[in-house]
């Protein structure tokens, strides 16, 4: 079920914080109304032993803070791509199926949060809104995982587009093996987040190669959703 799993040791004690992508063994697309999503959530839920906050994803920047503790059956889900939380015993999740998703963790406080940046989001600023978000919350030594997601050799794209989106973050200026026109968000986001003083980790993987994920671009509508996850019991 997991693709990717990691941890952060906190100056908590014995405290600390998961992170986890899952794989394509699981589908967190769409809601409660979807056959088979009650269920997948369910494993999940049950593999890391709290709750998910989620959210109906947008491709924005607004960032939600996550105060109670989530129902395990049918919720009311914000809009909005970006959440962060102090409470432990609550866990954080985005979805994707190409775009970045990205994880984040402050060692000193326990604070967590995690952001779905796709090339809307990312062009829009999401994971620095999300960082500046935690940092408001006192948040002093974060830490961030970017998820498996389309690679730039990967992710073409109109010409007209990438000169769009480059012009806001131009680490995500690229160009296919055929060299055509491109974005490479996952070097936007590692951008921004270094920028932003946030120690980074990347998982290596192209959701659009690697069949153990999901992929909209090599699927299409067919295509589920893996899911960033991050806790603290």
């Amino acid at each position: 079920m997991f693709f990717f799993r990691d941890h952060l040791d906190l100056d908590l004690g014995a405290s600390r914080v998961e992170i986890a992508f899952t794989d394509a063994s699981v589908d967190l697309q769409g809601g409660d109304d979807k056959p088979g999503f009650a269920a997948d959530l369910g494993r999940v839920v049950d593999e890391a032993g709290v709750p998910f906050a989620r959210l109906s994803q947008v491709h924005g920047a607004d960032v939600v803070e996550v105060v109670e503790t989530p129902p395990r059956g049918p919720a009311e889900v914000p809009s909005a791509d970006g959440l962060v939380t102090v409470r432990p015993g609550i866990g954080l999740m985005v979805r994707a199926a190409d775009c970045v998703p990205v994880l984040l963790a402050d060692s000193a406080t326990g604070l967590i949060g995690a952001a779905h940046a796709g090339r809307a989001g990312t062009a829009l600023g999401v994971v620095p809104r999300t960082v500046e978000r935690l940092r408001a919350l006192g948040a002093r030594d974060l830490h961030a995982w970017i998820g498996p997601h389309v690679c730039g050799r990967c992710y073409e794209v109109p010409a007209a587009m990438r000169e769009e989106v480059a012009a806001l973050v131009p680490q995500t200026f690229s160009e296919t093996r055929a060299g055509t026109p491109a974005l490479d968000l996952g070097a936007g986001v590692h951008a921004q987040l270094t920028q932003d003083g946030v120690t980074v980790a990347t998982v290596p993987a192209c959701t659009l190669e690697e069949t153990s994920l999901h992929s909209y671009r090599r699927d299409g509508a067919a295509a589920g959703r893996m899911a960033g996850l991050v806790w603290r019991r």
